[in-house]
């Protein structure tokens, strides 16, 4: 059964299109993580997902309920926690929880009972009644992430859940959503970390430019590359004489990443041995040759002609330069 579902879901903002036909199917009681650079339409699928947005075109459901016809069923059905942590500093932790619940339209004790609840499996019980202008910003973004369940939503959002957050608490935050899993609820993920949808999604959309690119488990975007990989290293004068010589064995399908050449090895190890000889023949010494897994940057790299990391850089510079946002 398919607790959320989106169909050629179609959003823009004047002349920018955020989302360019987006459909996703997302079973019950999985981690899907929607894995793309900034400015890829994660966010604005999100909110629209959880009806903070209308699409220009499009249906969209959550538990069965449509987004647009029915955004308050949709509501009691739902937890999000966003990019950044939505919490008040001069309330306590406690009374951040509570105050949602309350949102959540539960009873003052049925709240105060659920905050205990989702304060203790978040880890954060020790320091429920400090304000929370004295949590460190891991302890911020878990207490946002209580926040999103206490009201034991059936679909949790969660927009880049690790953003900002220092490597200690990001292991925290991922051991506490396999947790959250485990108990029945369903979760998006969106991320912008190779190594966090590797770890968590159990299937995994790559979007980029508003548009859903590729989908399916880790392992099968990788076996799309050919499953193994020759990644080859040369000398920079020798690079353009070895691409076209490796070209012939890729099969037309040869990248590059950053000094590396890689070719698909879709026959294994015979993959690599014609790699060798094809740089012999042409009379190239590799400065380093081997065979390897290929990386969830690797699929990336091959479907969008980019690096993940590439991209982030480049919004970056584009936000520092127009002192805007890009959606």
């Amino acid at each position: 059964m398919n607790v959320v579902e989106a169909n050629n879901i179609v959003k823009t903002f004047g002349d920018v299109v955020a989302l360019e036909g987006v459909s996703i199917a997302i079973e019950e009681g999985i981690i899907y993580g929607l894995l793309g650079p900034n400015g890829a339409g994660k966010t604005t699928l999100i909110r629209v997902l959880t009806t903070l947005l209308k699409p220009d075109t499009g249906t969209a459901t959550v538990g069965g309920i449509d987004v647009v016809a029915d955004p308050v069923g949709v509501r009691h059905k739902i937890g999000l926690a966003g990019q950044f942590a939505a919490v008040d500093d001069f309330l306590t932790g406690r009374e951040n929880v509570e105050m949602v619940g309350r949102l959540y339209n539960l009873s003052k004790e049925d709240a105060a009972r659920r905050a205990e609840e989702v304060l203790e499996r978040i880890h954060l019980i020790d320091a429920a009644d400090r304000p929370v202008r004295t949590y460190s910003g891991g302890m911020r973004r878990r207490l946002d992430l209580a926040a999103s369940m206490v009201g034991r939503p059936q679909v949790l959002f969660l927009d880049e859940p690790s953003t900002g957050v220092d490597p200690g608490s990001r292991l925290d935050l991922w051991d506490l959503i396999e947790e959250l899993v485990d108990t029945g609820t369903s979760l998006l993920l969106t991320t912008q970390y190779l190594d966090e949808a590797d770890r968590l999604a159990d299937r995994i959309g790559v979007i980029d430019r508003g548009s859903l690119i590729d989908e399916g488990t880790s392992d099968e975007l990788k076996d799309r590359m050919g499953g193994n990989v020759v990644e080859v290293h040369v000398i920079p004068d020798d690079r353009a004489t070895a691409a076209g010589a490796l070209t012939t064995v890729a099969g037309g399908e040869l990248v590059t990443e950053g000094q590396a050449l890689l070719v698909p090895a879709i026959d294994g190890a015979r993959t690599l041995t014609a790699a060798v000889r094809a740089l012999d023949d042409v009379g190239i010494e590799p400065q380093d040759i081997g065979l390897r897994r290929p990386t969830l940057d690797d699929v990336f790299l091959t479907l969008t002609g980019h690096r993940a990391e590439e991209r982030r850089r480049d919004e970056a510079e584009d936000v520092s330069q127009d002192g805007g946002r890009r959606v």
